[in-house]
């Protein structure tokens, strides 16, 4: 099921992030809902399925402006059972490409070009929600990396918000943005994220946090929480995955399956009191980290495996600190694991079908864990 009633009345909504699939243009994108996100929801056996949209910048431009085309993917949605209430707005595009690295941050919150393709996916998210969806949500890269100088970005942020703004009083409805935090950025912990955040417009700009980077961070889901409750601001979304987990670090030979060269693999070990870092999995990580104490790697991996090698019960703790309380910290939760393609050969689905069923079992044990937290499940 994709929607959750929570005992304070709210409808937290839970979807499965299409950027594993690496579709960039509108008949790739209906092809791989069909294909994929309808197989999952037809393995479930739900009615319908929450899907966070990741759509590259040339197709949401098109989309904004095309409203023939926009109605192709809306019949495509409907047709499948599948429903929209977040964008996936981190990655501009070539999400999937050979080589990833430090290009998701490109272009980052300096440049127009981010400003541009984030209101046009406010746009077009606007013309995707279910009717009786209360509000949508758009997650974000955290302004850029940390070496770029990300003056510029609060005031290209500050237009966004004006123009949420302006197209939650057309549509009726709100839209909100909400920063990402991530190891290495300029926003490197859900901490900083609340400070920087609460200097903007609230009301429009949030937090989207992702509970692989909170864990690699070696944060407290609480204490986060609690912060962002005292600053107001709030958590618009949140991103459900697991980070690896390296219990001994004198025990690193099974680690080398995972240094695949497409995605930046950040790793963390507290040391001393304070958080070490290494901007990416790579032989010399040992050089760097110690043997003292855990590592913990920044690599999605999927939410549902737990083989003492994941953090999945920093997950756990985490969805249950969201929406376990009296009343949801945030309404909109998205399974986010886009690793599948590179995850080691005995974990690496051999099949379209082996990918559909992964899926399916990550939103199934997802949704048991809404479960077990006290909500109803309802769609």
């Amino acid at each position: 099921m994709t929607r959750f009633r929570h005992s304070d009345g709210s409808i937290v909504h839970l979807a499965y992030c299409t950027n594993v699939h690496p579709a960039e243009d509108l008949d790739g994108v209906m092809t791989q809902l069909r294909k994929f996100s309808g197989g999952v929801r037809e393995t479930l056996g739900w009615s319908t399925l929450g899907v966070g949209l990741w759509l590259p910048a040339p197709l949401a431009k098109l989309l904004a402006k095309d409203e023939g085309r926009l109605k192709l993917l809306i019949d495509c949605l409907n047709e499948n059972g599948l429903e929209v209430v977040t964008l996936n707005g981190f990655p501009y595009q070539a999400f999937q490409a050979e080589v990833v690295k430090l290009e998701v941050f490109k272009p980052d919150w300096t440049k127009k070009e981010r400003l541009e393709y984030t209101i046009d996916l406010a746009t077009v998210l606007h013309k995707l929600l279910p009717s009786d969806a209360a509000s949508g949500s758009i997650s974000t890269l955290p302004l850029g990396w940390r070496t770029r100088d990300m003056a510029l970005a609060p005031a290209k942020l500050l237009i966004l918000a004006k123009r949420l703004d302006e197209l939650a009083d057309e549509f009726g409805r709100p839209v909100r943005l909400a920063i990402e935090p991530e190891p290495g950025c300029s926003v490197e912990t859900a901490d900083r994220a609340i400070d920087v955040i609460a200097e903007l417009d609230t009301e429009w700009i949030g937090m989207c946090l992702d509970t692989c980077h909170l864990a690699v961070q070696f944060e407290d889901i609480d204490a986060t929480l609690a912060k962002a409750r005292e600053a107001r601001v709030p958590i618009v979304k949140s991103q459900l995955s697991s980070a690896l987990r390296v219990p001994d670090p004198a025990d690193i030979e099974w680690l080398s399956e995972f240094n695949e060269p497409r995605f930046l693999h950040q790793a963390r070990q507290i040391q001393d009191g304070r958080v070490a870092s290494v901007d990416d999995l790579r032989p010399s990580t040992r050089e760097i980290l110690s043997g003292d104490s855990e590592w913990r790697i920044h690599y999605h991996v999927p939410v549902d495996h737990d083989d003492g090698r994941t953090t999945q019960p920093e997950l756990k703790t985490a969805i249950r600190s969201l929406v376990g309380g009296d009343v949801a910290q945030t309404t909109h939760l998205e399974v986010e694991t886009y690793t599948w393609s590179v995850l080691p050969e005995n974990r690496r689905p051999k099949n379209d079908a082996d990918l559909i069923a992964g899926l399916a079992s990550e939103m199934n044990w997802t949704a048991s864990q809404l479960e077990e937290a006290g909500l109803e499940r309802i769609v």
